[in-house]
């Protein structure tokens, strides 16, 4: 696939596709002879998943680790599973962050289709 098939086919730019090549997020993509990038279907694997961690919030230097490590091959699984189990810790904080923060909107919402809350409601009295 030509650099613009990807960028298509994964909502992304070609200059973040570089960079992610750039700074090893993903292996080299192969090439042709004329030296243009044609992503097989490793690349897209590895752009997919970089693409899923990234949405996730996972940071870029654990990203470029885990993706160092993989290439070094057998004997760095432990680290790698470390780093993973790491970032889902980090990642299960937001979500329990933004659960609460979504719990108090619901509870917002859900008073204003009740009626103002009474905060509200005390401050609106206060203007009158």
């Amino acid at each position: 696939m030509t650099i613009a098939e990807v960028c298509k086919k994964y909502q992304m730019t070609a200059d973040t596709l570089r960079y992610y090549e750039k700074i090893g997020l993903i292996p080299p993509v192969p090439r042709t002879a004329g030296g243009i990038r044609n992503y097989d279907e490793e690349s897209c694997r590895w752009i997919e998943l970089m693409k899923c961690m990234r949405s996730a919030g996972v940071s870029i230097d654990a990203l470029v680790e885990y993706v160092a490590l993989f290439r070094q091959g057998d004997g760095t699984e432990r680290k790698r599973k470390q780093i993973l189990v790491e970032q889902r810790r980090l990642l299960a904080e937001r979500m329990a962050d933004m659960q609460k923060s979504l719990d108090r909107l619901d509870y917002k919402i859900d008073m204003y289709e009740k009626g103002l809350t009474p905060e509200e409601k005390l401050f609106s009295d206060k203007q009158q």
